[in-house]
C-alpha cells in the first residue's frame, strides 16, 4: 500500500508534509556520527564522553530494594493517576528538611509527574493560547519552548551571558514582550552553564512575574547538586508561592534518570491546572516507584555522596583543562563545566564555532564534549563519565590530561 498520502497528514507543529525529509541536523546527531566515524578511524582506542548528561552509576541499594520489595504488593499494581499521597507527604518533607521550604500543602501544592521533562511538556496546555508567550534562555532545555510553539505560542529567548554570571537580565526583556507573556521559565542551578542564583535574584523574578502577572516555572532538576552553598529553593523566598511552582527531579540527585520521577509543588492553581492536563495525558507512575522514590527522598545523604564525587572530578577536569590554557572554574552547581573554546590550534585548524570545536575533540583526540554557540561559543563538559570506581576513575582523568596535552591550543 501507497503510504504517499499519509505524508500530507503530518501536523504542520512538526513539519507538515516535510516532516522526514528536512535537512537540517541536530548538534546531537552530530556528535553521534563523529563519535562513529571517530572510532572507526581510530578501532580499539577508548572514547571519553563528557558530553553525557546522566549519572553514570546505579541507585543506591537502598531505594532499589525499596522498589523490588513494593513490586511485589498486589496493592500496587493499579492505576496511580496523579500520585499516591505518600509520595506528596514525602516530596513537602524533603522540601523543608533539605531546603528548609516550610507550609507546602500536600494535598493541594504537590504532583508527581513521570519525570520532570513531562511536567515541562504540559505545562504550555495549560495557560499558552495562541499568540501568548514563554520567555526562556539561551543557552536552554528546549522542551517547555517547543510545545509553546506547538500551541502557537511564542517563545522569547534571553541570552545568558558570562559578563552577567549567567543569570537573566530582566531589563533585557523589552516591555511590550513581557506584557504578552504567560510563563517565565528559570533554570538554576543552570543547565548547561552550572551557574546558581540567590534570593536577590528570585525577588527580582517574583517581582517581575507580579508587575507583568505571569507565572514562573523554576526547572529545579539539578537543585540538590551545588557546592559552595548549601540547596536553595524558589519556594523558600517570599512570595513565591503567589506567583509559580518549582519542578524537583530524582534523576540527578539520587542517580534515578530511568525510573521517570519527579514532583511539580508551589502555587495551588498551577499545580491543579498541571493535574487536570497530566490526567490527560497519563495514568500516573506505578506505585511502587512512587514508594521506592519515597525512601529516597527520606535519604538526602544519598545526593551528598553523588555530590561529594561530581566535586572530586569537577575540581580535578578543571584542573586539568586550566594547564591546557583554558579558564574553567569549578561550576556552583550542576555537574557541568562551561568554559569557553580556545581560537584554535597552534599551526592547525581554526575554530569559528563551538560546534567546530566539539567535533576536532571527538575526530582527534576521542574526547566527546557538548557545543553550544547560543550566547557565545562554549562547550560543556561533563562529570558524569562512566568508571568502574575510584581506581578506573584516576586513570580516565589521566588520559584526558595525557590527550590534551599534545595539542597547543591558542586562546
Amino acid at each position: 500500500m501507497s503510504d504517499s498520502y499519509i505524508q500530507k497528514l503530518f501536523a504542520d507543529r512538526i513539519g507538515g508534509s516535510r516532516f522526514g525529509k528536512e535537512e537540517k541536523i541536530y548538534k546531537f546527531e552530530l556528535i553521534k556520527r563523529a563519535k562513529r566515524a571517530a572510532l572507526k578511524e581510530h578501532p580499539g582506542t577508548e572514547l571519553i564522553d563528557l558530553g553525557v548528561g546522566e549519572p553514570d552509576e546505579k541507585a543506591f541499594d537502598v531505594v532499589i530494594k525499596a522498589l523490588q520489595d513494593e513490586a511485589g504488593r498486589h496493592e500496587n499494581r493499579g492505576y496511580s493517576d496523579n500520585g499516591i499521597e505518600e509520595f506528596k507527604i514525602a516530596a513537602s518533607r524533603y522540601l523543608k528538611k533539605v531546603y528548609g521550604v516550610d507550609g507546602i500543602d500536600p494535598e493541594k501544592e504537590v504532583l508527581h509527574s513521570i519525570g520532570s521533562k513531562p511536567a515541562l511538556a504540559m505545562l504550555p496546555s495549560a495557560f499558552i493560547n495562541p499568540g501568548d508567550v514563554t520567555i526562556m534562555t539561551a543557552p536552554g532545555y528546549p522542551v517547555l519552548g517547543t510545545h509553546t510553539s506547538w500551541y502557537n505560542g511564542e517563545v522569547y529567548t534571553i541570552k545568558l551571558k558570562k559578563e552577567k554570571n549567567f543569570l537573566v537580565d530582566f531589563a533585557d526583556i523589552p516591555s511590550d514582550v513581557a506584557k504578552r507573556a504567560k510563563i517565565l521559565l528559570l533554570n538554576y542551578p543552570n543547565n548547561p552553564t552550572g551557574a546558581v542564583a540567590d534570593e536577590a535574584f528570585y525577588r527580582e523574578a517574583i517581582e517581575f512575574a507580579r508587575t507583568n502577572s505571569l507565572i514562573i516555572v523554576q526547572d529545579a532538576a539539578y537543585a540538590a547538586l551545588t557546592y559552595d552553598r548549601p540547596p536553595f529553593s524558589f519556594l523558600g523566598v517570599p512570595g513565591a508561592k503567589e506567583v509559580g511552582v518549582e519542578i524537583h527531579s530524582l534523576s540527578k540527585a539520587f542517580n534515578m534518570t530511568g525510573w521517570r520521577m519527579a514532583f511539580i509543588a508551589g502555587n495551588e492553581l498551577i499545580v491543579k491546572a498541571f493535574g487536570n492536563v497530566k490526567d490527560n495525558f497519563d495514568s500516573g507512575q506505578f506505585k511502587a516507584i512512587q514508594k521506592a522514590s519515597i525512601v529516597a527522598l527520606d535519604h538526602p545523604e544519598i545526593t551528598d555522596a553523588i555530590k561529594e564525587k561530581y566535586r572530586r572530578r569537577l575540581k580535578a577536569l578543571v584542573e586539568i583543562l586550566n594547564q591546557t590554557g583554558f579558564k574553567a572554574e569549578v561550576p556552583g552547581g550542576t555537574f557541568y563545566l562551561y568554559t569557553e573554546i580556545p581560537k584554535g590550534v597552534k599551526g592547525g585548524p581554526r575554530f569559528a564555532s563551538a560546534e567546530d570545536f566539539s567535533q576536532f575533540l571527538i575526530r582527534e583526540k576521542l574526547i566527546s564534549s557538548v557545543p553550544w554557540d547560543d550566547a557565545g561559543h562554549f562547550v560543556r563538559f561533563s562529570a558524569t563519565f562512566e568508571a568502574k570506581g575510584r581506581d578506573d576513575e584516576a586513570r580516565i582523568l589521566g588520559e584526558i590530561k595525557s590527550r590534551l596535552n599534545t595539542v597547543k591550543f591558542e586562546f
